[in-house]
This record gives structure tokens, sequence and C-alpha cells, in this order.
């Protein structure tokens, strides 16, 4: 079996480690010698786009957050679920993860960062939530692998009672909130609840139709 290629290594606010590899047509992030996504598997996150967003495909000038970039994929599915006037923000807490979507990882979902809807912040999501009040008709939050903190130890207070009412607060009256998760989570579902969110939770598989562990998906409504 071939060695992982590393592309790249760098170190999240609380230290941990963080690198992209490659082993022939596969891309890897890890985080603390764990796997945090691969490029074999976001069909997940493209649904959770799919869901979110649906109600904006005729907007004109909606206003979306994504919030985490990944390795592309729900952005890419974001932009092409809305209008040529859309403007899509993209909070990313770590700056070597937008270099390497403007590098390696550009390909694989068609270079989304080129698009010129697309406004890139490199921060915490929390920070961009606060100081955006009624700003977005969507926020997609997919920064970590649920509402238990794992890449990055400040990522807790976005799953928390007040980062839900700022990601509430962030909204406009209809918007939808969607969070990404490796697993189910009945407490944080009864935290959006509590919040005064309309909630609805999705189970689908990473591959999609081809199969892979399933993901949840949350959909708050406010």
């Amino acid at each position: 079996m071939k060695p992982w290629e590393l592309l790249g290594e760098t170190r999240t606010p609380d230290g941990t480690l963080l690198s992209l590899t490659r082993r022939d047509t596969a891309l890897v992030i890890w985080v603390g010698g764990k796997i945090l996504m691969s490029s074999r598997m976001h069909g997940s996150e493209e649904a959770m786009a799919e869901m979110a967003l649906k109600h904006l495909r005729t907007v004109s000038g909606a206003s979306v957050l994504v919030g985490g970039l990944g390795m592309g994929y729900t952005l890419r599915a974001t932009l092409d679920l809305l209008a040529a006037d859309a403007t899509v923000t993209v909070a990313e807490l770590i700056p070597a993860v937008v270099e390497w979507n403007r590098g390696p990882l550009g390909p694989l979902a068609g270079h989304p960062l080129q698009d010129t809807r697309v406004r890139v912040e490199t921060g915490d999501v929390i920070a961009t939530l606060r100081t955006s009040v009624g700003r977005f008709d969507a926020v997609l939050l997919d920064v970590d692998n649920g509402p238990d903190a794992f890449t990055e130890s400040s990522n807790a207070s976005l799953y928390n009672d007040r980062g839900i009412a700022s990601a509430k607060a962030a909204l406009k009256p209809g918007g939808v909130l969607a969070v990404w998760s490796a697993w189910e989570d009945r407490k944080f579902e009864q935290r959006l609840r509590w919040a005064g969110f309309t909630v609805s939770v999705q189970r689908v598989r990473a591959r999609l139709k081809r199969g892979g562990p399933r993901h949840t998906i949350f959909l708050a409504r406010r």
C-alpha cells in the first residue's frame, strides 16, 4: 500500500495538529491523527445544502453563511443552488484551510473560491454570527464533527445556548440553520427547540446512494 503524501500541515488555535494528505486520488484532512474529512465521502454535505436552501433557489439577492470551508463541497453545493446575484460568506477559522482550497483541494469541488459570489472571512464563525444580526437567509454549519467539538475546543461555544441564540439572531425571519454532524445528538436537538426553532432531523449516507456511514443533518427554521 502506498504511503500517505503530506501536502500541508498547520496547528489549530488550541495547538492541535491539522494535516492534509493524499494517497492516489484520495485527499484526507486529519486532526490530531484522526480523520476529519475525506474526498471520498461528501454526499451528506451536499444533501445538507439541498435541504437548507431549497426555498432559496429562485430568491433574488439571497445571503447565505457557510461556516467551515473544509474541502469546499458544502460551498460548491451552496453555489449551485443559488441565483447569480446571491452572496455567500464563508467563515473559516484556519487560514491554511483557505490556502489548501486555493491549491490542491481546489479541483475537488470545481474551485468554488473563484466564484465572484463568495466572500471569505478568516476567523471564528461565532464572531461572524454575533456581528450579523438579521443578515442571512440561511446558515450552514460544518465546522466540526458535530455539536461535540472535535477539531477545535472553542467550537463548543457554537453549540451551546448562547451560540444557538447568536445563530438565530443572524437569520432573517423564516431563515434556516443547518448543522452537519457525524452522529445524532438529542440534547442539541432539544436546545434548538428551546431556542424557538422549528426543528427536523435527517439521517443521510455519506456517499448518498452509494452508501457509507450515516450522518445527521439538523434543520432549524426561525
